[in-house]
């Protein structure tokens, strides 16, 4: 099966993340959350509450931004496959 086909059966999920990331990946994740423990233990509800809506608001960022990304990437993939079928 060709790739366009592996896409068109559902076979390939371009929006899914490498099942191993990097030990720098991994660091800054574990360094991220203990942050966000120690901040969360210094607030009070009304902080948290406010927090919890700021992370809603940056998680629809990301999501939006990593698809802008996707689709410009693929686009630009496009583009060098077309320059390269022209030579």
């Amino acid at each position: 099966m060709n790739i366009l086909e592996e896409f068109w059966y559902g076979n390939l999920e371009p929006a899914e993340y490498d099942a191993s990331p990097s030990e720098e990946y991994r660091e800054l994740l574990q360094l991220i959350s203990r942050s966000e423990e120690k901040l969360l233990a210094t607030m009070t509800d009304a902080q948290k509450d406010l927090f919890s809506r700021y992370q809603d608001c940056v998680r629809e960022f990301q999501a939006m931004a990593e698809s802008l990304l996707f689709q410009s990437s693929f686009r630009l993939g496009a583009r060098i496959m077309l320059e390269v079928m022209e030579q």
